[in-house]
C-alpha cells in the first residue's frame, strides 16, 4: 500500500532550543521529522514548504528514553530530527526570525 506523502507529513515541527537558536546564525535550522523520511524528501519539503535553497541535510534517530512512574518503567518514543543548511544565496525562513 503506498500513500503519497504531502510535504508537511513529512515535516512535523521546528525544534526551538537554545543549541537550534545559535544555530540559525550559520542559516541552520532544526526540524522534527517522520520516521520514514529520508534527506532527499527532507530537502523537498523545507523546500516546497519555506520556498528556500537547501545545501545540505544531516539526520539524526533519537533513540525514546526509559522513564519511571513509580514502579512501571515504560518508554518515551523515539523521534527523528533533520538539521538543514540553507545555501548563501537563499533567504532565511521567517518563522525563526521572531524568537
Amino acid at each position: 500500500m503506498s500513500t503519497t506523502k504531502t510535504p508537511y507529513d513529512v515535516v512535523i515541527k521546528p525544534i526551538i532550543s537554545e543549541r537550534s537558536m545559535d544555530d540559525t546564525q550559520e542559516r541552520k535550522y532544526t526540524f522534527k521529522v517522520a520516521k520514514e523520511a529520508n534527506k532527499t524528501q527532507v530537502k523537498l519539503a523545507i523546500e516546497e514548504i519555506f520556498d528556500v535553497e537547501v545545501e545540505k541535510v544531516n539526520i539524526m534517530n533519537c533513540r525514546g528514553k526509559v522513564k519511571r512512574m513509580g514502579r512501571t518503567s515504560g518508554m518515551t518514543a523515539s523521534t527523528k530530527k533533520a538539521i538543514v543548511k540553507l545555501t548563501a544565496n537563499s533567504k532565511e525562513i521567517e518563522f525563526f526570525q521572531g524568537l
